[in-house]
């Protein structure tokens, strides 16, 4: 695969239809561009809604969200995003908060890449926390 520049190019170990959700204990959603084309692919919404029933993390900037939406986990939830998908959010049944992170229950939620630092703080918490609860 090559990243969105063309500076960056990298391998993927493994299609979402063949990982197991078992053997994850967290999920991170990028934004950018690739969530508009994944959030479409059923084995992609499979995968994220079994890590949801698991309670295990799932951290989503930016366009990352749209992943969520696809895949029916943002009804009653508290999220933020990118802030031109308040709208698809809300429409999804969200609750959408303008806010640089949202932690709901497992869904970390952060809106634009000026928001990094909360948002890598806040997931690495929720790592922290199921790496306490596995011990």
């Amino acid at each position: 695969m090559e990243g969105k520049q063309k500076s960056v190019t990298y391998v993927s170990e493994k299609a979402a239809k063949d990982a197991d959700p078992a053997s994850f204990d967290a999920v991170v959603i990028p934004g950018g561009s690739s969530p508009e084309q994944l959030r479409l692919d059923p084995d992609i919404q499979s995968f994220i809604r079994e890590i949801d029933k698991q309670g295990k993390p799932i951290s989503a900037i930016c366009h990352g969200p749209q992943i969520l939406i696809s895949a029916k986990l943002t009804r009653g939830r508290t999220m933020t995003s990118y802030p031109p998908l308040q709208d698809d959010l809300t429409n999804a049944g969200a609750n959408f908060k303008d806010a640089e992170v949202v932690v709901d229950r497992n869904l970390i939620t952060s809106r634009t890449p000026k928001d990094e630092p909360a948002f890598i703080r806040e997931t690495l918490r929720a790592l922290e926390a199921v790496k306490t609860v596995r011990v």
